[in-house]
């Protein structure tokens, strides 16, 4: 297997983003124990605890797993669910991987529930609070559209249990089974949300959060599920890049996201930089039937927002690389298998029929600008 374990620190806090992929051609159930232990042997020599997790993989893969880690864990499952996300078996088998962001900041981070449901966290460090929701959900709603709308309200539930708002939040991630069939009207429901809650409109310094809206749908059989970051500090403390780099707003398109965002976090500053594809300044995609090409300039659109966000390649802690075809992912790993940023791959569908490629990234600039790298095969 492979963990690579990047570490951002202050005098406050250590951020700790971990990135475990499996060792192809091993039994499921070894796989999933090397991951969970590898990454529990992680938190335990940092004092750390989870603050967001994410387990891809096929929907057996993922029974066994979640089996594994309630074992492996131990007291280090606060009975937050990770995002367990299904997706195709690819280059590496029906185990994708394991993505975490954890801290070691004094403390266990309290619990947040839905209902009864636990499914965030939040911990206080220096003047900010930070929080993290884990694919919240709305299976009880049939229709798409529907269950999108109970999902935001959900999630701005939970918001309010730490007295904020959507307008605290830099970071989502949206898991849209099926995205191909019914992108458009989550758009319209996305957008309306917004806009009621006043992040976009007439007259309104946009606020949208970076984010990722990607053909994966969350284990349970929902339709959609939502991850979120969100930081409640000073005004002012969330910068968004409406548009930048080399695209334009994706709003001027009908999707309400920015292409990155900045904002402080416990050891320091991160940058998360949305999901980014081959798409041209006027919102069209590029490429077309050429998923080298694609894979080309959907990093070239990811670097070019780092820049402008003052970022780098060495900055990047953590990243993801959605491809549609295992083609399209073995071209990726062939191609950059070597790229600087720890990054995971799955097969999934992306928003569009003609995109082949997808790759979100998060970077984190340290206030002691040290940033350790920590890799094991």
């Amino acid at each position: 297997m492979k963990i690579d374990t990047r570490k951002i620190k202050s005098d406050e806090a250590v951020e700790i983003y971990i990135t475990a992929s499996v060792t192809p051609n091993v039994a499921l159930k070894k796989q999933a124990n090397e991951l969970f232990s590898s990454i529990r042997q992680v938190l335990e020599s940092e004092g750390a605890h989870i603050l967001q997790e994410r387990v891809l993989g096929t929907d057996s893969a993922l029974q066994i797993a979640q089996v594994v880690r309630a074992d492996v864990y131990g007291s280090y499952d606060d009975g937050v669910e990770p995002a367990w996300l299904v997706v195709p078996e690819g280059i590496n088998g029906q185990l994708a991987g394991v993505q975490v962001h954890a801290l070691s900041a004094g403390g266990r981070p309290k619990i947040l529930r839905s209902g009864t449901m636990p499914c965030g966290r939040l911990v206080h460090v220096g003047d900010n609070d930070y929080l993290t929701i884990s694919c919240i959900q709305a299976p009880e709603a049939r229709q798409a559209a529907k269950q999108t709308q109970l999902m935001l309200e959900k999630a701005e539930a939970v918001l309010k249990q730490a007295g904020t708002d959507m307008h605290s939040v830099p970071r989502t991630w949206m898991w849209l089974g099926d995205i191909l069939s019914w992108y458009n009207k989550f758009n319209k429901t996305r957008n309306r949300f917004f806009a009621e809650r006043g992040l976009i409109g007439n007259g309104t310094v946009n606020r949208m959060p970076a984010s990722t809206g990607i053909g994966i749908v969350p284990r349970n059989g929902a339709i959609c599920g939502m991850d979120l970051v969100a930081v409640v500090g000073p005004n002012k403390s969330i910068e968004y890049l409406n548009a930048g780099g080399n695209q334009n707003s994706a709003l001027k398109y009908g999707s309400a996201f920015s292409r990155a965002s900045r904002v402080k976090t416990p050891a320091g500053t991160t940058l998360f930089v949305s999901g980014t594809a081959s798409i041209g300044m006027n919102g069209k995609t590029t490429n077309i039937g050429d998923a080298q090409k694609q894979i080309e300039e959907s990093i070239n659109n990811v670097r070019a927002v780092l820049r402008e966000m003052q970022g780098g390649d060495n900055d990047v802690v953590q990243a993801t690389a959605y491809c549609k075809t295992a083609e399209a992912e073995k071209l990726f790993l062939n191609e950059y298998g070597n790229l600087a940023w720890p990054t995971l791959t799955a097969v999934a569908d992306i928003c569009r029929d003609d995109l082949l490629f997808e790759i979100e990234a998060t970077a984190a600039i340290a206030k002691q600008a040290n940033l350790n790298k920590q890799t094991n095969v």
